[in-house]
């Protein structure tokens, strides 16, 4: 169980928000106050239960801190909601879709002699405060991070970010993962799934180590962009940065990681912009067509395992049992399709003999379709690549010296993490942060072609 520091860090975390806000610019103490958060304080069970409320923990605690510092400080200029007509349809129907969720299960799931208990109308309120807290830092960063500078702040706090938290990765990668237990007095997960390739695969103050090497990954694209949208000749340490956190990922031992570097390092480095915008709508509409797609039996699953048994036996052995799972779990929520079978693991299939969970959840789509159905999770996952479309809409209509260049690379990132949120659920506060800077970003350069409109009585056409 978490010890006394781990209690005391995260109460703490809100008098260093009105620090952070005191003496830092809004966008920058918003990335810091998120950023440092996510990485340093400790995972749920650490956090505070209080009734009727979902738990506060390191992921709603910064972002919760920053939105009250922007109500106080900025209350004549509070306006929380997009301009987008469909980014705010989305945000209300993922806000508010718990309530019709316990509406249709207002009734106990029976299992042979085991019964799953009824949702209530409690369930629903905590399951709507719960969104709120969740789209947060969406909502801080589209009104604090709409300019060309602040997508360079992100990009260079990924980078220094990733920096910083090699040192105690490299430290867990040598003397195995205990960071967390020796500061905070507990293991955040099953310590066996560590291991990896005979060595071990570093977690410092993250959930699971799949979510310190996505980190990482995060960290090398920031780099590597960084790097290649600046003179090249002239930013030899940002080369150098990129190349050591490189090389600190390979030493991470997570193979999901090793490959998305494979395929993006050299589409940042040598796809230009405008191929490098239209792989991220690519990867951006496949994850939030996947569910679509595999409903239908168009996920060529045994040519995926085919391929995965031929890098590593093990993780074919592992995405298999995934693929199992999926299928099995798609099925239950087709029964349930709108708005899903709620929480209490209603959504999940039960030994009827023994009242045992026969299945596991592990991608976030499953989880969403699974608990909120189809329009849950079409109301999650299109927020989150919205931003994505919305740019690419927007920077058709342009020269790439009209707009900063560092939002197709973010944009890249956002899209592989949607994606990654198909077999894992790596959602996590930098995700909503990503999506909410780039929707404000969108916003300024519509409002940028409106005006230009407007005074030149002029059509824009795409720029080819």
């Amino acid at each position: 169980m978490p010890n006394a520091l781990a209690t005391l860090t995260l109460a703490l975390w809100p008098f260093v928000t009105v620090v952070l806000f005191q003496k830092l610019p809004p966008g920058r103490a918003v990335i810091v106050t998120l950023l440092v958060g996510y990485l340093f304080l400790p995972e749920p069970p650490a956090g505070f239960d209080f009734p009727l409320l979902p738990p506060l923990t390191k992921h709603t605690i910064p972002a919760l801190s920053a939105f009250f510092m922007w109500f106080w400080l900025y209350s004549d200029d509070f306006r929380p909601l997009p301009r987008s007509p469909l980014a705010v349809g989305l945000l209300f129907l993922f806000i508010f879709s718990p309530v019709a969720t316990a509406l249709m299960n207002l009734h106990p799931v029976y299992w042979g002699e085991f019964v799953i208990q009824a949702m209530t109308i409690k369930d629903s309120i905590g399951f709507v405060i719960q969104q709120i807290l969740l789209v947060i830092p969406f909502l801080l960063a589209r009104r604090f991070l709409t300019q060309a500078e602040d997508q360079r702040d992100l990009m260079y706090a990924f980078m220094i970010g990733g920096l910083i938290y090699s040192v105690p990765m490299l430290l867990e990668i040598r003397l195995s993962p205990q960071l967390n237990f020796w500061i905070y007095g507990y293991y955040q997960h099953d310590f066996v799934q560590t291991i990896r390739f005979g060595g071990f695969r570093p977690m410092v103050f993250l959930y699971h180590g799949i979510w310190a090497a996505f980190f990482l990954l995060m960290s090398i694209l920031a780099a590597f962009a960084l790097w290649r949208a600046q003179k090249i000749t002239s930013n030899w340490a940002l080369l150098g940065a990129a190349l050591y956190l490189t090389a600190v990922l390979v030493l991470a031992k997570s193979l999901g990681a090793w490959l998305f570097a494979a395929a993006l390092i050299p589409s940042i480095l040598l796809l230009g912009t405008r191929l490098k915008m239209l792989l991220a709508v690519c990867i951006a509409a496949f994850a939030i067509t996947y569910p679509a797609l595999k409903g239908v039996g168009l996920v060529p699953e045994t040519a995926i395992l085919e391929a995965a048994g031929n890098i590593d036996p093990d993780r074919a052995a592992s995405l298999e049992f995934r693929f199992t799972n999926e299928n099995r779990l798609l099925e239950r929520a087709q029964e349930k399709p709108l708005f899903g079978w709620g929480n209490y693991n209603r959504n999940q299939i039960m030994n009827p003999s023994n009242g045992v969970i026969e299945t596991i959840t592990d991608g976030r789509w499953i989880i969403l379709i699974g608990q909120l159905g189809w329009l849950g999770f079409l109301a999650e996952f299109g927020l989150l690549v919205l931003p994505v479309f919305l740019l690419w809409r927007e920077t058709r209509y342009r020269s790439t010296e009209d707009y900063s260049v560092l939002i197709v690379p973010l944009s890249l990132i956002l899209a592989v993490n949607v994606f990654d949120m198909l077999p894992n659920a790596t959602l996590t506060p930098l995700t909503w942060l990503m999506a909410g800077a780039l929707t404000g970003y969108a916003e300024t350069l519509r409002d940028d072609r409106g005006a230009y409109q407007s005074n030149n009585r002029l059509q824009w056409r795409p720029v080819l």
